[in-house]
């Protein structure tokens, strides 16, 4: 029966590789919609998100890395890496060594990008090939001495259209060929912060922006000819959460700011104390039922977030909703919160050759996206903390099977099994069985016959 089993699974598997695969396409595109919160597809309109979802893949919610940031998951994204592997473990960083400073307008230095090897680098490496970027974080820098092929100095002033035409013309025209490239845009996480999520009246126009870039993207992609054979991958590295002016926890009424630097902030902040560390912490601790303060290496597992050096001694983490400040200054909403809120996660959709067409998945770990990149690509990964079975189901050239499906079938097949064994049985016990009417035979050393 075991055997059975094993021979029918083995079947199954061997059948349907041979009969989806085939050489999988060599062009992928990435696309990230800074702060694009999944549950936005709930509760807006995305007629041409939506086309594109359903001729491709979904998967509803993408677990990100904590801190939920956007130069910690970007990198997260595109090396498979958690922050305390890959080095990028905030947008806001420093370095007691070298005494160098990270931040939104400091951050060419490939000091802080070589602790990882980006997807774009082992693109370049693995065969003749060009990388291509439009402003995602990193890409304008020269990680490992390597600089993309094609890339945009990041401008913030450069229309979507200009990113769009640009990667479109580098994907067709380039010799080596293009066959790995990204496209960042800073909505809807710039109107995110203005506006916050709960503002129904802005983020509908908003995302409607958004929606219209996406049908201009798929516009552009058809009219270069790219559309049938390019894979394109649309995600995010954040979702995003209401804040307010009744959730503030004021730093200046717990500590005298003289005593520590303050070196990112809000709703995780990094403290460096300037004096003894457990006398900080302790003064901390007792600051507000709203946050939690941990010693690095106190900080929780799950986050992944204790063995780097850019990590700060103490960490501080604010509840949903909740903003730490040295004023009272505020933004409307927020993000960076634990990476296990719902409220945090983005979405991911995908449509191309190598992706199923009308595929819904429920989540995957960002971290899951590189592996399954690099399997696209045709590359060999790089040492990553993603696991590309996670994804199996989103590609054509992959078997998998749900936990639901793979019980339903042990159970059939058992049934199956069960019942042929049970009738094998009872035949064999029909045919062994005497004869109910049989004659009496007489033995030779009967006397004398039961019958006269």
């Amino acid at each position: 029966m075991k055997l059975l089993i094993i021979l029918i699974f083995s079947g199954l598997t061997t059948g349907f590789t041979e009969n989806s695969s085939s050489s999988y396409p060599s062009k992928l595109l990435l696309v990230s919609f800074d702060g694009f919160r999944a549950d936005y597809l709930q509760n807006y309109d995305f007629p041409h998100l939506q086309n594109f979802i359903k001729e491709g893949v979904l998967v509803e919610h993408v677990k990100n890395v904590f801190i939920t940031k956007t130069f910690p998951n970007h990198y997260s994204i595109v090396t498979g890496l958690y922050e305390e592997s890959h080095g990028i473990v905030a947008n806001s960083m420093y370095d007691v060594v070298t005494e160098k400073h990270f931040s939104d307008f400091n951050d060419k230095d490939p000091f802080w990008w070589n602790e990882a090897v980006p997807i774009w680098v082992t693109n370049q490496l693995q065969g003749n090939r060009s990388s291509a970027a439009a402003m995602w974080p990193g890409t304008d820098v020269a990680i490992h001495n390597v600089t993309l092929s094609y890339f945009m100095n990041y401008n913030a002033s450069v229309s979507f259209k200009e990113r769009l035409n640009t990667i479109t013309a580098w994907l067709s025209n380039s010799d080596p060929p293009v066959t790995f490239a990204t496209l960042y845009w800073e909505e809807p996480d710039a109107s995110g912060h203005k506006y916050g999520p709960e503002d129904k009246k802005s983020m509908s126009t908003v995302l409607k922006e958004i929606d219209d870039h996406i049908g201009d993207l798929v516009h552009k992609l058809k009219m270069s000819g790219l559309w049938e054979n390019l894979n394109v991958i649309i995600t995010s590295d954040h979702g995003m959460t209401q804040c307010s002016v009744e959730r503030l926890i004021n730093l200046d009424d717990c500590i005298n700011r003289t005593t520590y630097t303050l070196i990112d902030l809000t709703p995780v902040a990094a403290i460096l104390p300037k004096i003894n560390t457990t006398q900080i912490y302790n003064k901390l601790k007792m600051c507000h039922h709203h946050m939690n303060v941990y010693l690095k290496e106190d900080i929780p597992a799950r986050f992944h977030y204790q063995h780097n050096d850019r990590i700060q001694p103490i960490i501080l983490v604010a509840d949903e909703g909740w903003t730490i400040v040295l004023n009272k200054t505020l933004t409307k909403c927020d993000h960076g919160y634990d990476n296990s809120l719902p409220s945090m996660h983005p979405f991911l959709a995908a449509h191309g050759p190598a992706f199923h067409k009308g595929y819904k998945h429920n989540t995957i770990n960002s971290v899951d996206i590189y592996p399954m990149m690099c399997h696209i690509l045709g590359l060999k990964p790089h040492p990553n903390n993603g696991t590309f079975g996670n994804t199996k189901c989103l590609l054509v050239d992959q078997w998998c099977i749900n936990l639901p499906e793979a019980i339903g079938i042990v159970i059939g097949v058992l049934l199956v099994l069960t019942t042929l064994t049970c009738l094998i049985v009872i035949m064999k016990n029909r045919l062994s069985a005497p004869h109910a009417f049989s004659r009496l035979q007489l033995q030779e050393d009967d006397d004398d016959p039961l019958i006269e």
